[in-house]
């Protein structure tokens, strides 16, 4: 295909964010084919250094990966550009994740890079070059209303990246474009070949980028000194079962590999920092029917000032649960569920929806007194636990 524009309809300039991949080398090939001026431009990001003293490409920005996304802009003739955030990356993202998991929280990396890196860094690295928008290959979709931008859930349920992308706000969503958002992912596989793209049968990236075997317990052990500090197993009464290898090895709701014996299953309700705890029981206690939410961003930049029904997402491939949101304001907001539900993970992503449009979202808190004013942030270690705002519901 020719993709030499002689007409242009559209002279906008638009940055694309490539990473040698499918998605977002269409995104770059279909805005090339509307006739914006399009820039490539791919991020090279912290990686660990190997055992042998050498630093391995982090999984985003492999040699491979930059190849294939050079190789893309030549044929789509693109400029294209490197830009290196390695030490802004490992300061604001890698640390962000040590440190999460020794306050014995399970955070979402995607979530605080999209927060810091992309929509903000890069995002400013793309304005700079005068762009009028940074388009990213995000299954998503920003539609222009009256009333300002909404942000919508990708064409495709199985790709849907929304959950991911609340943290931006209405000027950001004035400059983003998300040119698959309406497109399956077989839709945009059939849409590289099209365009004769070399990443059409690409597989998909997997797993942490930063980590070089995908080992998130081994990459904790040796860069967290609180990772694998042992102690006790408990019951909510305070019976002591066993002995834990460290909190950050042990998630929400899990049931097997605990290395404990009892009458009954027990799952792992709750990590207490202050004691070094793991706190297990029976499913009937794991179950949960409020949270709150910290960090909390209302992506039409207005709370709402009386409770709303929203459909509610506590994971990035959770099925979203029916219920009810209430802003307390200083970026925190009190969930009610109308049925208990199992696996709230203090740190993951707490995004609140109103069918396909995306309304926002927080972080899942850990303890919080709800009636105290003063508004939490990842530095923080609350000592109360997300059954003590039980009460307020």
């Amino acid at each position: 295909m020719d993709f030499v524009n002689t007409e242009s309809v559209n002279k906008k300039r638009v940055v694309v964010a490539m990473s040698g991949g499918v998605d977002s080398s269409v995104a770059a090939a279909l805005l090339v084919e509307q006739g914006y001026e399009v820039i490539g431009m791919m991020m090279r990001l912290w990686s660990e250094p190997s055992c042998d003293g050498r630093s391995p490409a982090n999984r985003c920005c492999t040699p491979d990966q930059m190849a294939d996304a050079r190789r893309v802009a030549g044929l789509l003739g693109i400029p294209f550009y490197v830009v290196d955030v390695q030490d802004h990356f490992r300061q604001t993202i890698v640390q962000f994740f040590i440190d999460e998991h020794a306050y014995g929280r399970t955070p979402n990396p995607c979530i605080e890079c999209n927060r810091q890196i992309r929509f903000t860094h890069l995002l400013e690295r793309a304005m700079a070059l005068d762009a009028d928008y940074l388009a990213t290959g995000h299954y998503a979709q920003v539609v222009h209303t009256p009333d300002g931008y909404q942000l919508r859930k990708g064409l495709d349920p199985n790709k849907d990246q929304s959950y991911v992308l609340h943290v931006l706000d209405q000027k950001k969503l004035g400059k983003v474009l998300f040119p698959i958002g309406g497109y399956t992912k077989p839709e945009v596989r059939e849409l590289a070949k099209k365009f004769g793209l070399p990443v059409a049968s690409k597989s998909e990236s997997q797993d942490l980028c930063f980590l070089g075997d995908g080992n998130y317990r081994r990459f904790l052990q040796e860069y967290s000194q609180k990772a694998s500090q042992p102690g006790p197993i408990l019951t909510s009464d305070g019976d002591e079962l066993g002995q834990h290898e460290g909190l950050p090895f042990y998630t929400i709701g899990q049931r097997k590999g605990l290395g404990i014996s009892a009458s009954e299953p027990l799952f792992v309700l709750r990590k207490d920092v202050a004691r070094n705890a793991l706190i297990v029981g029976p499913k009937s206690e794991l179950g949960q029917q409020t949270l709150l939410a910290r960090d909390v961003n209302w992506l039409n930049g207005r709370p709402p000032q009386q409770p709303i029904p929203a459909q509610i997402k506590i994971r990035y491939k959770a099925q979203a649960i029916p219920g009810e949101v209430v802003d307390l304001g200083n970026g925190r907001c009190l969930v009610t569920f109308h049925e208990p539900v199992f696996g709230v993970t203090a740190g993951q992503g707490a995004v609140f929806y109103d069918g396909d449009i995306c309304l926002g979202g927080g972080i899942i808190a850990d303890g919080v007194n709800a009636l105290d004013n003063t508004a939490v942030s990842h530095q923080t270690a609350p000592s109360l636990q997300l059954a003590d705002i039980q009460v307020l519901s």
